[in-house]
C-alpha cells in the first residue's frame, strides 16, 4: 500500500513538474500533455502504479464535460444570425471528412476502424481521449493523435495567418466583443457546487437514457442547456480542477501503454501525420466557402472552421480585429457536434462490424477488451 502510494505520489509530483514550464510556453492542454507523456514513461518502468480508479475516470469526464459546456453563450450563439445552417453544414462536412481519414488511418494494421475515426475526429480532443475506451476505441491511439492534431493545428495557425491571409494585427478587437465571456462569475463555493451538482446529476441522468459517455455528456448537455436559458448563475470551472481533469485523462490513457503498443503507435504516426495536414488544408477550404457565403473576411472563414487549437484561434482572432463572435460560435458548433455525434459513430460502427461479422484487429492485447470508464 506503501508502495503504491510513493508511486501515485511520483507520478502528480512528475507531472506538476512537467505542466508547469509547458503552460509557460503556450502549449495547448499541457495538464493532459505532460500527464500522457509521464504516465507512458512510468508504465514501461517498474514504477506504474497501475490504471486510473474508474471513480476518477468518471469525475474527470464530469469536469471537463461542465468545463466545455461553459464555453457556450446565448449572445454567442445569436451571433451565427441567418447563417447558422451553413455554419452546421460546414461543421457535419468536417465531421464526414474526419470519418475518411480515419478510416484511411485504419488501412495501417495497427489501427481499428473505430479507433481511426475517433482518433481524428476534428474537435473535442480531451472529451473524446477521455470517453474512447468506453466507446470500444483505443484511446492510447487516440490521445497521441488527437494530441497532435491540436498541436499541429496551433503550431501552423501564425504561419498560415501571416503567409497566407497577411493578417494586420493592428486593430485588435476590444474585449468586449470576444466570445460573449461572462463579466460576472459566480463566487468560487457556488460554482464548485453547481460542478458537483451538474457532474452527479448529469451522469445519473445520461445512464438512465443510455447516453454514450454520459460521464461527459451528460454533464455537457445539462450545462448547455443552463448557459443558453441564462441559469448558469456565472458558473465558472476552478482552473486547478480543469487541470486535474486533464491531468487524470492522460494518465488514463498513458498508464495504459505497453513496449508493443508504444511501438505500434509511432508506425502509424507518419501516416496520421499526413492525414492530418489533408484535413487542416480540406476544411481551410470549407473557410472560403463559409467567408463567402456568410459575408465574412477570409481570415475570419479560416478561423471559424480551424480543425482544432481553439485557444489558439480566439487569441488569433482578437490580435487581428476579427468577428470573435462568431468565430467562436462557429468553433463551439463544431466542438459540440464531434463530441455528440462520436458516440453514435462508434455505436454504428460496431454494428455494421458485427453484422458482417468480422472483428476488428485489436492493436495490442492490452486493448482487446475496452475498459469502461463510465456507463
Amino acid at each position: 500500500m506503501v508502495r503504491k502510494a510513493l508511486k501515485w505520489s511520483l507520478l502528480a509530483v512528475v507531472t506538476v513538474a512537467v505542466t508547469y514550464p509547458l503552460t509557460l510556453l503556450g502549449v495547448p492542454s499541457a495538464a493532459l500533455f505532460a500527464a500522457l507523456v509521464v504516465g507512458i514513461a512510468l508504465a514501461l518502468t517498474a514504477w506504474s502504479p497501475g490504471p486510473v480508479p474508474r471513480v476518477a475516470g468518471l469525475g474527470s469526464q464530469g469536469v471537463l464535460g461542465v468545463y466545455i459546456g461553459t464555453m457556450v453563450h446565448q449572445d454567442a450563439v445569436d451571433a451565427l444570425g441567418p447563417h447558422w445552417l451553413i455554419v452546421i453544414a460546414v461543421a457535419v462536412a468536417t465531421l464526414l471528412l474526419s470519418v475518411v481519414c480515419g478510416a484511411l488511418l485504419a488501412m495501417h494494421r495497427d489501427v481499428t476502424p473505430l479507433t481511426g475515426s475517433l482518433a481524428l475526429v476534428a474537435g473535442g480532443a480531451s472529451g473524446l481521449v477521455a470517453i474512447a475506451r468506453e466507446l470500444g476505441g483505443d484511446d492510447r491511439v487516440v490521445s497521441v493523435v488527437q494530441y497532435l492534431r491540436v498541436a499541429l493545428v496551433t503550431a501552423s495557425m501564425p504561419v498560415v495567418v501571416t503567409l497566407v491571409y497577411h493578417a494586420d494585427r493592428s486593430r485588435p478587437a476590444t474585449v468586449t466583443q470576444t466570445a460573449g465571456t461572462q463579466t460576472d462569475s459566480a463566487p468560487w463555493y457556488l460554482s464548485v457546487g453547481m460542478l458537483i451538482a451538474l457532474v452527479v446529476v448529469g451522469a445519473a441522468v445520461g445512464k438512465l437514457v443510455r447516453l454514450p459517455g454520459a460521464g461527459l455528456l451528460g454533464p455537457l448537455a445539462l450545462t448547455v442547456v443552463l448557459e443558453l436559458t441564462g441559469l448558469s448563475f456565472g458558473l465558472t470551472v476552478p482552473v486547478v480542477l480543469v487541470q486535474v481533469g486533464y491531468a487524470v485523462i492522460g494518465w488514463q490513457a498513458g498508464l495504459a501503454f505497453t513496449r508493443d503498443s508504444l511501438r505500434a503507435v509511432g508506425r502509424m504516426l507518419p501516416t496520421a501525420i499526413a492525414l492530418i495536414v489533408v484535413l487542416g488544408v480540406v476544411t481551410a477550404g470549407l473557410g472560403v466557402a463559409l467567408a463567402r457565403i456568410a459575408g465574412l473576411t477570409p481570415l475570419e472563414g479560416y478561423l471559424a472552421t480551424s480543425p482544432g487549437g481553439v485557444y489558439a484561434v480566439l487569441a488569433t482572432a482578437v490580435e487581428t480585429g476579427s468577428n470573435v463572435t462568431f468565430v467562436i460560435a462557429a468553433q463551439a458548433v463544431r466542438i459540440l457536434l464531434m463530441l455528440f455525434a462520436a458516440p453514435l459513430l462508434a455505436r454504428t460502427m460496431i454494428r455494421l462490424a458485427r453484422r458482417r461479422d468480422r472483428q476488428s484487429r485489436p492493436m495490442t492485447p492490452a486493448s482487446r477488451e475496452p475498459i469502461r470508464v463510465a456507463d
